[in-house]
């Protein structure tokens, strides 16, 4: 019944999520899909490593495919590219049981989630700045 629960406020979280957002999950999946194989890899479970490593693609690859160069080309190409690394990094990782690939892995996931987070965060506060400015601690009507 737990389970159950939780798949639907997970649907729900999903579901009502901004885009920023989704990105934001997608990179918390593929880390902890990662992590937990990591964790699975050191126990000796290697089926349930190849699953979690197997997810943790996947997510790499949606990440991948959403890409769209009509916004910043150069920038998807190094996205692509470092997607790329990482996915491969997580293949190699789960052909040769080697839990210091998934390290790598990780870790690049987690600077770009950081980076990602940081930019959301900027933007943010730039849309805030514009939608209420501020001159010496007073509104400043934006009408002309």
């Amino acid at each position: 019944m737990k389970k159950r629960g939780t798949k639907e406020y997970l649907k729900t979280q999903v579901l009502t999520a901004s885009r920023e957002q989704l990105l934001l999950m997608l990179y918390d999946g593929a880390i902890r899909f990662a992590s937990q194989a990591r964790e699975k890899l050191g126990e000796g479970d290697f089926e349930g490593t190849h699953g979690l490593l197997v997810r943790a693609q996947r997510v790499i690859l949606h990440l991948m495919s959403s890409l769209d160069p009509s916004v910043d080309a150069l920038l998807c190409e190094r996205l692509s590219s470092l997607y790329t690394f990482t996915y491969m990094r997580l293949v190699k990782a789960n052909v040769e049981r080697d839990p210091k690939l998934i390290d790598e892995a990780v870790e690049i996931l987690s600077s770009l989630r950081e980076t990602w987070y940081e930019a959301i965060e900027k933007t943010k506060l730039e849309d805030d700045a514009v939608a209420s400015p501020v001159q010496n601690g007073n509104r400043v009507s934006v009408e002309t």
